[in-house]
């Protein structure tokens, strides 16, 4: 049987999205590519921006808000029966692509069966494989017919396998100037321009907050205690986030300036501050890009530390992006940023390395440097915007002969 939406002026696309940042990259996607299919039918998997662009979600987008192996683990059954559903769905209707957009763990899955059964699958956002074994590879290529990688070094790993994979940009990189606006930044936040300013952004996630909310606060206070005159901004992700973080804020002894808590901007609480506290994650590319020195801090949950660690499943001593990058760009240890992971993660460690980077302007200018090269690269010299190199290569990947299972 021939996939007869490959050639329609009007195919059946299905996209399955997990988390809100798979939301993003999902609703750029489908604007972008409406442009080539103006009547396309987008289906599957998604959040409320996808669905402000048409989408029509079958699922609630949160079913795949998981992170971490106990997290997933107190779901599996669950997700298993998602799974199952979403496959069938999809066999039904036969759409010209499936496009998974990050979440491997459930996504790699679908797109397997998905593939075994004659459809076309694409996964957007490759997964860490250069942190974790480099053997997923050829598991990925046996879901995806194509691979689209946010970061310039990844291709290359898959083509070691045998696996198409395409470099498409990262879409963050299109949203940050080359040059960051500090001076704008604080003028929009209302801060003074020439006192030094600390940002704390201890995760998105209620269990991020909940692990790493109060050692943050306590090692911005003991910068303020070292530091006179420090501003301290907190951007908070969304309204949960806010509200615990309202809860850890009013400990904040009353004889000293609080922190101020924002609704949302964390972009211009980074490009205001002259340093970012920050936990591990998606931010860590945020900072660099607003072209800010900053102190990575993570605790995962300990059943998957310790999972991770009985299984050597790292492949890698650094972990926060921006020292990835540094690294496959060939930058000096002497760029990249500090790390305080699981046991380190400590209010004292944690201050003490935010302390050094205030006191050391030589330091917090090659940073902002290497930073700048940085997103270049990302950026490539590519006139158009991720999402629509993202599209082009999904556009072609549709237009290739193909015969359904």
């Amino acid at each position: 049987m021939q996939n007869t939406d490959v050639s329609a002026a009007a195919p059946l696309i299905a996209i399955l999205a997990g988390e809100d940042s798979g939301d993003q990259l999902g609703a750029d996607l489908i604007a972008a590519l409406r442009r080539h299919y103006p009547q396309a039918r987008f289906i599957g998997i998604g959040g409320a921006r996808m669905q402000r662009e048409g989408f029509e979600s079958w699922y609630d987008i949160r079913e795949l808000s998981l992170f971490g192996f106990s997290e997933v683990i107190s779901h599996l059954p669950r997700l298993l029966r998602l799974r199952r559903s979403l496959v069938a769905r999809l066999k039904k209707a036969r759409p010209a692509v499936v496009i998974g957009i990050d979440a491997p763990d459930f996504n790699l899955g679908v797109e397997r069966r998905l593939k075994e059964a004659g459809l076309r699958t694409v996964h957007y956002v490759s997964p860490s494989v250069w942190a974790w074994r480099e053997n997923r590879v050829e598991k990925i290529g046996r879901s995806a017919d194509r691979v689209l990688c946010l970061f310039p070094m990844e291709p290359a790993i898959y083509a070691r396998h045998g696996v198409d994979a395409r470099f498409v940009g990262h879409p963050l990189a299109d949203r940050f100037a080359l040059v960051a606006d500090r001076g704008g930044a604080r003028q929009t936040l209302q801060l003074p321009q020439q006192v030094p300013v600390l940002a704390v952004l201890p995760g998105s996630r209620m269990s991020e907050v909940e692990r790493l909310g109060q050692i943050f606060l306590d090692a911005a206070r003991r910068v303020a205690a070292a530091l006179p005159g420090l501003r301290i901004v907190v951007p908070a992700a969304n309204a949960r986030v806010h509200a615990r973080l309202q809860q850890l804020l009013a400990r904040w002894p009353d004889s000293e300036p609080a922190p101020l808590l924002l609704d949302g901007q964390a972009h211009d609480a980074m490009l205001a501050a002259d340093v970012v506290l920050l936990a591990s994650g998606t931010a860590t590319l945020e900072a660099m890009l607003a072209k800010r020195p900053m102190v990575v801090g993570y605790r995962v949950a300990p059943l998957s530390y310790r999972i991770a660690r009985a299984l050597n499943m790292l492949k890698t001593d650094v972990y926060s992006l921006p020292n990835i990058l540094a690294r496959a760009s060939g930058l000096g240890p002497g760029l990249r940023v500090p790390e305080l992971m699981q046991d380190d993660c400590t209010a004292g460690k944690l201050a003490a390395a935010t302390l050094d980077l205030f006191g050391d302007s030589e330091r917090r200018g090659a940073i902002v440097a290497a930073f700048e090269y940085l997103h270049h690269e990302l950026r490539g010299d590519m006139a158009d915007h991720a999402g629509d190199r993202a599209a082009a290569a999904i556009v072609e990947l549709i237009g290739q002969p193909h015969a359904a299972g």
